[in-house]
């Protein structure tokens, strides 16, 4: 059944949300101080809170960090001047890698070697940071544990695991390139679109990925290559510097907004002109909120998070996207 919301206009679906009458976390209640309605996708990680004349999206936290973004309205202007590419499930497939990293940090944690992560798991194991991850697994497998003592035992094993890859001797297979991928960034580059990177990853783990990545198709240097890299920013270690990358990582705006403002110079008159490819729930509400055109692609977890009616449209591979781009 359709219905439409301010700032988010008619969605066609409504199948993966769920209406509440209370949400952001008991700060909003329908038929209170304007409120029509609330309602919040399968995984749950926001509500959105829709007035008569707006619509607020409230990004929950497992930091304890959660933060109120407006909703805009934004119809896609094509051709794109802009395409704003996740890396992790959509760039290169590594999602299964970076769960076992997941599962291995918390067979250390737990001193369980046979840990395994259940299936119902993985929308909350992929799309957002490293501490969202880590919080989500220990509130349900070892609630007596802290969030420290996992970040401690996560950048271990993957400082081990990612140096053992750069020799040549790492994980078989941990980052293959998206079919297509180097055929879909060589159109880009030569209808003379800007193509941005943007990751929740820190820099430590995302950029050996890509270097990785461009090495198999024979592409160079993916930094001479792509217009913008953002990342997650730096871990943050005691005695060196860090940044907020764990608290403001997807579903929040700012990677994909840093990416299109600062990265690639554009201002807020041509959002409806940059498009963002993401196969994650984090990410398509992500470039929703930075006031962008989400495009989704199927192998991650937006069927199972409920936020393909927040897509402008969704394909199977990056390949299929290219007519919608071009679109003149």
């Amino acid at each position: 059944m359709a219905e439409y919301f301010k700032g988010l206009g008619t969605i066609e679906d409504m199948s993966g949300f769920t209406f509440l009458e209370i949400g952001g976390e008991g700060k909003f209640k329908v038929g209170k101080d304007g409120v029509k309605a609330i309602f919040t996708p399968l995984d749950k990680k926001v509500d959105f809170i829709a007035f008569a004349d707006k619509t607020l999206c409230y990004v929950k936290s497992a930091m304890g960090y959660p933060a109120i973004y407006p909703v805009e309205d934004i119809d896609y202007d094509a051709p794109a001047k802009a395409v704003l590419m996740d890396l992790d499930g959509t760039s290169v497939h590594s999602e299964s890698f970076w769960m076992w990293i997941i599962e291995r940090t918390m067979a250390a944690l737990t001193e369980d070697t046979g840990f395994r992560l259940e299936a119902e798991d993985e929308p909350y194991v992929s799309g957002y940071s490293v501490s969202e991850h880590l919080q989500y697994c220990i509130t349900k497998y070892c609630p007596n544990k802290s969030v420290e003592d996992a970040r401690a035992h996560y950048f271990a094993i993957t400082d081990y695991e990612m140096d053992e890859i750069l020799k040549n001797r790492g994980k078989e297979g941990a980052f293959t390139p998206a079919p297509g991928l180097k055929e879909f960034l060589m159109e880009l580059k030569g209808n003379g679109i800007l193509i941005g990177l943007v990751t929740s990853g820190l820099y430590k783990k995302a950029m050996p990925e890509i270097l990785s990545v461009f090495q198999t198709l024979q592409m160079g240097d993916p930094l001479d290559f792509y217009d913008a890299v953002i990342t997650a920013g730096t871990a943050i270690i005691r005695g060196q510097a860090g940044t907020i990358g764990e608290l403001a990582p997807k579903p929040h705006p700012w990677l994909y907004a840093e990416t299109a403002r600062v990265g690639l110079g554009f201002d807020r008159a041509h959002r409806s002109s940059i498009v963002g490819l993401e196969d994650s729930s984090a990410g398509v509400v992500s470039i929703r909120l930075a006031n962008m055109i989400p495009l989704g692609i199927g192998g991650g977890n937006i069927k199972q998070s409920g936020t393909g009616a927040l897509c402008k449209k969704e394909y199977d591979s990056i390949c299929d996207v290219l007519p919608d781009i071009l679109e003149k």
